[in-house]
């Protein structure tokens, strides 16, 4: 009886009856949200978060149960959104920690990359016009040998040596960049 009075007060704005409420319960769900987190100082946390939400929407309150029962749940359901929060954290900081060695490559590679794009662009400008174009088709439009000959009305032999031409030319005007013209599949 005392506890519905004390929620029909604390929607009216009374904040003796919310210091009550607060006093009667914020020890044991402390110690219910401990059992859960086993973080006394964020389990102190999140009981105020909680008693702050119940004063900030008092006037809107509407709870079906017990507002024990109530402030039980609002607790669990904190305590394992601040498990799931901290799962992530975790996985997020093992992630940079395991692969930051990664990033500081990939900064690298990028500008290897960047500068190798602008290279294969100077080099097939210079390359012969045939040689360039049955390269491109095959190389950046995924074409196939029969596609290329099809297109180009050429045969199938003679896309296949003027792509090795065109590699062989490729390999020597970009020696420089030889190891990620491997990875990148130009051998």
């Amino acid at each position: 009886m005392r506890e519905v009075y004390l929620l029909e007060q604390l929607k009216r704005g009374d904040k003796q009856a919310f210091t009550d409420l607060f006093q009667r319960y914020y020890k044991d769900l402390v110690l219910f949200g401990g059992e859960i987190l086993h973080d006394r100082v964020a389990c102190e946390d999140i009981v105020q978060s909680i008693f702050l939400k119940l004063w900030n929407e008092r006037e809107n309150l509407s709870i079906e149960t017990s507002l024990k029962a109530f402030l039980l749940r609002s607790v669990r359901n904190a305590c394992i959104d601040e498990i799931r929060h901290g799962q992530v954290k975790y996985e997020h900081a093992d992630y940079v920690l395991n692969h930051h060695a990664l990033f500081e490559m990939d900064t690298e590679h990028y500008i290897l990359y960047s500068d190798l794009q602008q290279h294969l662009a100077e080099a097939l400008e210079k390359m012969p016009k045939e040689y360039r174009e049955a390269f491109e088709m095959h190389r950046f439009e995924s074409l196939k040998y029969k596609e290329i000959a099809g297109r180009l009305q050429v045969s199938e032999r003679t896309v296949e040596v003027r792509i090795s031409k065109a590699i062989q030319f490729l390999k020597g005007e970009l020696k420089d960049f030889l190891f990620l013209l491997l990875l990148l599949g130009i051998d």
